[in-house]
């Protein structure tokens, strides 16, 4: 992997270098060598998260499929497959075919596919011995997969004011059905996605009416003799493990979870199961970004060199959590606030007493990591001493 002029944070204004160069190296983030805004990840947090819900995917009786679309950096993909990963699942065929240039041999597409393109390629690569699948909510799905062959689907399960997937089970079974009598499709289980639902009686009404909508299939004979039956996001682990526990012994349980691999210091802190269970984590957060103070116009008021092209702010803003003066001294970021973003511009409430000057650094913790990778092209890993042992590269 080259790294040169075109990747942000890493100052290369002439010449390129590897990833192994740098890692060899172990610079220090602050020695020169890079700019602000960096995002950076954590080796030692990322390394414990990935063991964490690999611990608890075993204890839970669940295969681990990881959403890819979190991160879809190949350092990190592999890191999870080695830890034990059944496969991985991304949202759209694109990234599935990046998976499939990297060498991931099972691959789950966690949404509809009805593009031919898509649909053919992924057909060709299926005969061809690739363990892929994908959903399907709808008779016109069932006849795009029918149409490109070869297809294995797994029947979506929905919930009012969500995103894809049937309403009821009704429409559950006559899909199911018409996925069980297409040619050349192959109907391999049931799917689900709790994740948009405000809390735990809404999520557990809906993961029993998944539970309910397998039964269902099962008893109609429509599901083979090994179903698979998939859920998770980041948010609800913990509910999907106590409500499905109970197929176990009549399906393969996949999880999906794919924000815990870095976690964050915003939306997931605050949502994570782990909060609901500690005695089973916890997760880290393992992204971080440095920026720069460029001024201070006014009492009350800081601005800092980061924005929307480097940070999340989809899930809540960036947390101020350490300020590194000019002279090399750190401490905490007590008495700072996001209050906005611009295109490269935050806004920093500042409390009364608290100092900051223009060339202080801050270093921010995200929210919500699945749109925070997208923002960079080679991100620095770094060891507990801030000295860079790796570069993670994205394809987005």
């Amino acid at each position: 992997m080259t790294i040169d002029w075109r990747s942000k944070g890493f100052w290369l204004p002439h010449g390129t270098r590897t990833a192994a160069e740098i890692a060899a190296e172990r610079p220090g983030l602050f020695d020169g060598g890079f700019t602000w805004p960096l995002m950076v990840v954590r080796r030692a947090a990322v390394e414990a998260n990935i063991a964490t819900m690999a611990a608890w995917c075993r204890r839970h009786g669940f295969d681990f499929a990881p959403h890819a679309k979190t991160t879809m950096a190949p350092g990190l993909i592999d890191a999870q497959l080695r830890a034990g990963a059944w496969g991985l699942t991304v949202a759209t065929a694109n990234q599935a075919l990046v998976l499939r240039r990297l060498g991931v041999e099972r691959v789950l597409i966690a949404n509809q596919v009805l593009d031919p393109t898509a649909l053919s390629w992924l057909a060709a690569e299926s005969r061809a011995g690739w363990e892929v699948m994908f959903q399907i909510d709808s008779l016109p799905g069932v006849r795009a997969a029918a149409a490109a062959g070869h297809a294995r689907v797994l029947v979506e399960l929905g919930h009012p004011g969500g995103r894809t997937g049937v309403r009821t089970l009704d429409q559950l079974e006559i899909v199911a059905r018409a996925a069980a009598d297409a040619p050349g499709v192959e109907l391999v289980g049931v799917t689900g996605y709790e994740g948009q639902l405000a809390d735990p009686p809404a999520v557990d009404a809906y993961l029993d009416r998944l539970a309910e909508g397998f039964g269902r299939l099962s008893a109609a004979a429509l599901l083979p003799e090994d179903p698979l039956v998939s859920a998770g996001g980041s948010a609800w682990f913990d509910r999907v493990a106590d409500r499905l526990a109970g197929l176990s012994s009549r399906a393969r349980l996949v999880l999906r979870s794919g924000a815990s691999v870095t976690h964050d210091d915003g939306f997931y802190r605050e949502r994570t199961p782990f909060v609901r269970v500690p005695g089973e984590g916890p997760l880290t957060a393992a992204l971080e970004v440095w920026a720069q103070v460029l001024s201070v116009p006014e009492p009350g008021l800081a601005l800092a060199g980061m924005g929307k092209r480097d940070a999340p702010f989809d899930e809540g803003l960036p947390v101020p959590m350490e300020i590194r003066r000019t002279g090399g001294t750190s401490g905490p970021a007590d008495g700072l606030r996001v209050t906005r973003l611009n295109d490269h511009h935050t806004y920093l409430e500042v409390a009364d007493g608290v100092q900051v000057e223009p060339g202080d650094l801050v270093r921010f913790g995200i929210s919500h990591p699945c749109t925070a990778f997208d923002k960079w092209r080679d991100i620095p890993v770094v060891d507990e001493e801030r000295r860079v042992v790796d570069v993670l590269h994205t394809y987005f």
